[in-house]
């Protein structure tokens, strides 16, 4: 049996360890940082699974990679892997998206459907749109990291990327509300 999340949860799970690794990046550097990205991922893991009785599919798949690359950064103490994180992760969601869109299969819907609800072209048309742009932040995080300084990449990290994926996700209002399905009423029929 699965249980409903409370309203807390999603954005404590999200974005805590997000917040913990900048406050530990500021005051002790990458790769401190990165060992409590690594710890505060896995207990967000482990309240979802005791609150929910199961673990959401994209906290998993973040947690998986935080954990093959966190780890790899602190075993070869090498800033690099934690660097290319963010770009496995959007590319794992590029895919993913993509790749349903060619098959016209609607993984999106799998994920979102019991909180937002759109007609199959609607589904179609955000699944395109969210996996070119999940690609083109896989691509951005790459030009960030190769090009720029740490500091300059830690805070594109926790804000940049967070605010870029907000107001993409508020451009994307006017088609969900395009494509919401007509409700239908049962009045006059008769």
């Amino acid at each position: 049996m699965t249980r409903t999340a409370p309203r807390w949860l999603k954005p404590a799970t999200e974005y805590g360890p997000l917040a913990l690794f900048f406050i530990v990046y500021s005051a002790e550097g990458l790769l401190p940082a990165t060992a409590v990205l690594l710890a505060a991922t896995a207990v967000g893991l482990l309240v979802s699974l005791v609150l929910l009785r199961r673990v959401p599919m994209m906290p998993l798949v973040t947690a998986v990679v935080v954990g093959i690359f966190g780890g790899l950064t602190l075993w070869l103490q090498d800033e690099t892997f934690i660097k290319m994180k963010p770009t496995i992760v959007n590319a794992i969601f590029a895919v993913i998206l993509l790749g349903g869109y060619a098959i016209n299969r609607h993984p999106l819907q799998y994920v979102l459907g019991t909180s937002l609800q759109m007609t199959e072209n609607g589904w179609r048309k955000l699944t395109l749109r969210l996996g070119l742009f999940f690609a083109a932040m896989a691509g951005l995080n790459e030009i960030v990291w190769r090009t720029q300084s740490t500091d300059f990449w830690v805070a594109f990290k926790v804000f940049g990327l967070i605010g870029l994926t907000v107001a993409f996700m508020l451009a994307q209002t006017p088609l969900i509300l395009r494509h919401k399905p007509m409700e239908k009423s049962g009045q006059g029929e008769g």
